[in-house]
């Protein structure tokens, strides 16, 4: 055989070690040229009787990242291409073909007569875990970076090379459908509860292992290819299948509001393919993926989750020829809430923090909040003791300013107040000089202006954290007018320290996020006042696709501040800058009510000590009407809530601020939550075609006002039927 990806190694005892290392490449990945040697490979191994058995491990610090998710981002286009070169018939046999290609390679080794056992080493994700469940034994390495699962459902497919049909016949079928449904990985204890490996082991012994079970006469036939296997839960109909299919279905629609095809097929594989002989199942899985593959959901999240995502987190926007910069240590400048969170994620990076505040109290409590993050880490097993240790002896709370020196970077998190700011930066810079970095983690005011405080304006710019800043993956990276490529690459390689997604916007009121987001909240608001039923508004924001309602939202941001960005609205902008309805709402909440959000326990929601919160009964009357939710379109509703952020991020475009379609995508997903089957606020567009989207715009502006009028670029884009990714190439430009 002659072989490229792997190393075929027969022993004296006649038992194979596969090792799978792709040349050229940091991880194991699947694709067409793969499956050929594997295909060849399980030829040659059932023919020589000479040979046991298998060991399929890997040569890289991981075991497989999966498939190569760039074949299938095109699917569609693909198919549809075919059709009109071959004909519907024969391409969709080319289609399901190329569909199943895995599902078969790996069924036969499943059933060619010899026993195959997996050695896992790091992580064997989606494809790459569904080689290892075609083996007939599996051993996992224990330690912390090995782990398994199938996160397909992530990018709007799912497993179609034998995941939804092994799966389920391992272990329980709610279980199943959990794991199939989230896309989580597991850890090695945990698959091995579960039944989904057969041994953990330390990673020097794994190959050893299986080596043993299969000279120790391991069998060469799957659990389903026994003639007396049940399947863990029983029958579909029984019961035992009563009890759980009713809810499982209910479960997938509270979930998704079935907006993700990709789920809902994950639910009809299982259901069907129980009912059927395994090889049968099969046949049903491959179709489900063959259509799923086609579907612009998952050409969209593939898209922008996957491909994107994957180019910003690399570098596509930083200037080329700036050298690497080594951030050891870095400075942040408050050590409230978010600036203890900036510390926290830096630290949790490697490298050194110096958190200053105003006095050490303040800054003290600043590293507790680090404490307080990594101390639940070790209490849930996710850390040790000693990384706890390691990590606060890189912070160091301080109230003097002279402690900044010898930082390669400074992050300032202060109140969000031009005078505070200012003074801020000239205290620092008293300390750093004007070569060092400086960046403001504002979410409203524009860089520019705080800039014109800096020594260099070129050395200035604006790095805005999502809240909470452990958890939330969206960085935005806000040029001002004099920002320079060192102030740029700068903060890039800081983000990419932290293992955050960047992206990289021009300045101007609001940034891209907060203006997307601000949309959102604000037609929630203008729903309210015109009797729109509360827990409809939710509800129905949730049916569209975002994580939570536009009030719980506003809520959570605080509605206080919603007015004072009202009031800083009209003071810079003018009057005709802020609707009245919304204004008027907001007051009220505000100055009548002391209604603030969350943090005094009152806003849009009641939040009761030790109970759910609850949308305020008081809500009712202070709008003074309420529509009969049977009369209201819902369907319009969920429009109206997509179309106003994406015609916002369409003008992001249009003025500039937004260059790049990926930075729009992955930055309304990550940032804000944008429905993700969408791929975001740009594909949203794309995907319903320039011209239908203008049309949408058109109606919603007669019906409920400017706030839906498309800028002239995308009226220009509909003419001729032009995309965004289509004008723009989904290609940085340089900043």
């Amino acid at each position: 055989m002659n072989l490229t990806n792997f190393k075929f190694e027969k022993d004296s005892d006649g038992v194979v070690t596969l090792t799978w290392d792709m040349p050229g490449k940091p991880m194991n990945v699947l694709d067409a040229q793969l499956m050929d040697e594997l295909d060849a490979i399980v030829d040659h191994v059932s023919k020589d009787e000479t040979i046991k058995g298998v060991v399929l491990t890997s040569g890289k610090d991981a075991f497989c990242a999966g498939a190569d998710l760039t074949m299938m981002e095109g699917a569609g286009k693909q198919f549809a291409d075919a059709v009109k070169a071959r004909g519907e018939e024969a391409a969709m046999k080319e289609f399901m073909d190329q569909a199943g290609r895995g599902s078969k390679v790996f069924r036969r080794i499943e059933t060619c007569g010899k026993p195959w056992a997996a050695a896992v080493n790091g992580v064997a994700l989606g494809g790459g875990f569904e080689i290892t469940l075609a083996c007939h034994y599996r051993v996992l390495a224990d330690n912390a970076k090995t782990q398994v699962g199938l996160p397909e459902v992530k990018v709007g497919l799912f497993p179609g090379a034998g995941g939804t049909q092994r799966i389920p016949r391992l272990m329980a079928t709610p279980d199943a459908l959990q794991f199939l449904f989230k896309g989580d990985p597991w850890k090695p204890a945990k698959a091995k509860q579960m039944n989904l490996v057969h041994e953990v082991a330390p990673e020097g012994e794994i190959v050893a292992k299986a080596k043993a079970w299969i000279k120790g006469g391991g069998k060469a036939v799957a659990p389903w290819d026994e003639k007396n296997f049940k399947t863990p839960s029983g029958k579909i109909f029984s019961p035992m299948g009563m009890m759980i299919w009713p809810p499982a279905n209910a479960i997938y629609r509270k979930e998704t509001f079935d907006n993700y095809p990709a789920v809902k097929a994950i639910l009809k594989c299982v259901y069907e393919g129980l009912q059927l002989p395994v090889d049968q199942a099969l046949q049903v899985e491959t179709r489900y993926f063959a259509q799923i593959m086609r579907s612009k959901e998952a050409a969209a999240m593939i898209r922008s989750l996957f491909l994107s995502m994957g180019e910003l987190n690399k570098g596509a926007r930083r200037p080329k020829g700036e050298p690497k910069t080594a951030l050891k240590k870095i400075g942040v400048i408050g050590a409230g809430f978010m600036g203890a969170g900036i510390a926290y994620v830096t630290a949790l990076a490697g490298a050194d923090v110096v958190l200053i505040d105003r006095d050490q109290a303040a800054a003290d409590k600043g590293k507790a909040h680090s404490d307080a993050l990594i101390s639940a880490r070790v209490a849930k097993g996710r850390a040790k003791e000693a990384d706890k240790t390691a990590l606060l002896s890189r912070i160091k709370a301080s109230a003097d300013y002279n402690d900044l020196s010898g930082c390669d970077l400074v992050v300032e998190a202060v109140f969000e107040d031009r005078g505070v700011k200012a003074e801020t930066t000239k205290k620092a810079q008293a300390v750093l000089g004007p070569d060092v970095v400086f960046a403001s983690n504002t979410s409203t005011l524009p860089i520019t202006s705080l800039a014109s405080e800096a020594i260099k304006p070129e050395n200035f710019i604006g790095i805005h954290f999502f809240s909470p800043v452990d958890k939330m993956l969206l960085v935005e990276i806000i040029m001002g007018e004099k920002t320079g490529d060192k102030a740029l690459a700068t903060a890039l390689d800081f983000v990419r320290l932290i293992k955050k997604t960047p992206i990289v916007v021009n300045d101007t009121r609001g940034f891209y996020a907060n203006r997307c987001v601000g949309r959102y909240i604000a037609e929630g608001h203008l729903m309210l006042m015109e009797g729109v039923p509360p827990a409809m508004i939710e509800n129905v924001a949730r049916m569209a696709g975002m994580p939570v309602g536009p009030l719980s939202l506003n809520d959570e941001v605080a509605i206080d501040l919603s007015w004072r960005v009202v009031q800083a609205t009209k003071k810079d902008l003018g009057e005709q800058a802020v609707d009245p309805a919304q204004e008027e709402l907001i007051r009220t909440m505000v100055v009548d009510q002391e209604r603030f959000g969350r943090k005094n326990g009152k806003g849009f929601y009641d939040y009761p000590q030790g109970g759910k919160k609850k949308l305020w009964p008081g809500l009712t009357a202070l709008v003074g009407k309420q529509l009969d939710p049977d009369t209201i379109d819902v369907a319009e509703l969920k429009q109206r809530f997509l179309a106003v952020q994406a015609v916002e991020a369409a003008r992001t475009i249009a003025e500039g601020v937004v260059t790049d379609p990926r930075e729009a995508d992955v930055g309304s997903i990550l940032g804000f939550g944008f429905a993700p089957f969408t791929g975001g606020t740009i594909s949203y567009i794309d995907f319903m075609g320039t011209k239908a989207f203008v049309e949408l715009c058109d109606r919603l502006t007669a019906k409920y006002g400017d706030r839906f009028v498309p800028p002239p670029l995308l009226r220009d884009m509909a003419k001729t039927g032009q995309t965004f990714y289509g004008k723009f190439g989904g290609k940085a430009k340089a900043a």
